[in-house]
């Protein structure tokens, strides 16, 4: 009985994260948003909760083992209460827990579609006190003070112009550190931190996966030093993904001519089975676009599906416009699967529960043409030609970097262009 209680408090306290995250519902949450969740609770408690922690808390990841209690510390003061022990000693909420337990999910898997919470009056007058209680922690001197953070240096230098695997030589000064570990973050996802020797001055570190990231230097738990690093694809990439080291194709092997596909043929070359889990494909190009914004720009590409033999029957396919603060998401699936979908364009979130996106189902035997507009924040989304989704959005332009496409199985990609007024950019 007591442990399902613990249970049920974790599980209020989840959902008071993830109200105040704001990002939709977190069965649609990519590794992307798990890097801004940890961002934001460091940003409001000073502590830094890692992406793994976290996609374990949301059970993203298995894992049986109770949270430690500073973590959920940490998690109940995001929350909105002093600590732990506090939130635990509030009312219980009226009925059954406020949602479902959360279920242990795959990273980027399809997953069941998630019954609606069920909201206590108590629980929802805590919001404002929650927000309250950010803007308090906002401002009690928790952040490094400015002149302890010029103490600092910090800066990096690629081994490689472009493409990965890349290895990068950061250098740093972190002699005023003291007593406390310093630690070099490669990117957002503050999990991957490793330490570094306080009295040396260099350090290397490998980028497996292309994308724009932003490293950081850690004294203990505080960020004193954070500069962005982008790790080109070097053209057109094609790999499986895996838990650490990727499989990566040949070039000559999935390129042919405008067309980037991966077939049930190259897989089994490789020795990558295709059930009862389908293989996690990505394609990605990522380089200098010249200031394309997310404000302003046009983008048009192909896709296909070449397998929906068994798990693979839904099709599933995300297509992401990589930004440096910011992503889009674009889903497709075969038709009588739109009901499981998530959309994220322009710091909108869009789900298929309680949205029209039966648009996005497709027959994607045969080729499928997307197209994204952005023009004064307001985003259009076409498939084949016809409207699928238009909607205003109010978001901070930023620059676009590239495209990454996701396919549980099988995909092949042409035709793949950005532009903006008179100006055509061909990947």
């Amino acid at each position: 009985m007591e442990n399902n209680l613990e249970t049920d408090h974790i599980q209020y306290c989840l959902t008071l994260a993830e109200k105040r995250f704001n990002r939709g519902s977190s069965d649609r949450w990519t590794t992307y948003d798990f890097e801004k969740l940890s961002e934001s609770i460091q940003e409001a408690t000073g502590v830094v909760l890692s992406v793994t922690t976290l996609k374990r808390l949301w059970g993203k990841l298995s894992y049986t083992n109770t949270p430690a209690t500073t973590t959920l510390n940490t998690l109940a003061r995001y929350a909105g209460f002093d600590d732990w022990g506090t939130l635990r000693i509030q009312p219980e909420p009226i009925g059954q827990t406020v949602n479902q337990p959360v279920r242990a999910v795959p990273e980027q898997r399809p997953v069941a579609q998630k019954q609606g919470r069920q909201w206590p009056l108590w629980g929802l007058a805590a919001l404002p006190l929650a927000f309250v209680f950010y803007l308090a922690l906002r401002s009690d001197g928790r952040s490094t003070p400015p002149d302890r953070r010029a103490s600092y240096q910090f800066s990096s230098n690629k081994t490689v112009l472009n493409g990965v695997p890349n290895s990068v030589i950061f250098r740093y000064d972190a002699s005023a550190a003291g007593d406390d570990t310093v630690y070099i973050s490669q990117s957002w996802d503050i999990s991957r931190k490793f330490a570094v020797p306080k009295d040396k001055k260099e350090y290397s570190s490998i980028y497996y996966y292309p994308g724009y990231f932003r490293a950081k230097l850690m004294i203990g738990k505080e960020i004193v030093k954070e500069h962005d690093l982008m790790i080109s694809s070097n053209g057109w990439l094609a790999l499986a993904d895996q838990n650490r080291v990727p499989v990566y194709f040949a070039k000559k092997e999935f390129l042919r001519d405008s067309t980037v596909t991966i077939d049930k043929a190259m897989l089994d070359a490789y020795n990558i089975p295709m059930q009862p889990t389908l293989p996690e494909l990505r394609f990605y190009y990522v380089a200098d676009m010249g200031g394309l914004r997310t404000d302003d720009f046009r983008f048009d590409t192909r896709v296909k599906s070449t397998y929906s033999m068994g798990a693979a029957a839904c099709q599933r396919m995300e297509i992401l416009i990589l930004c440096k603060n910011d992503v889009f998401i674009i889903p497709l699936c075969a038709k009588g699967c739109e009901g499981d979908l998530y959309l994220r364009a322009g710091n909108q979130f869009l789900q298929s529960n309680n949205n029209d996106l039966s648009k996005f189902g497709r027959d994607l035997h045969e080729w499928v043409r997307l197209q994204v507009e952005a023009k004064d924040k307001q985003i259009r989304i076409l498939v084949d030609g016809e409207v699928a989704c238009s909607f205003k959005a109010d978001y901070m332009a930023t620059d676009i970097v590239g495209v990454q496409y996701r396919f549980l199985g099988p995909g092949a990609v042409k035709d793949t262009r950005f532009s903006t007024g008179t100006r055509v950019i061909n990947l």
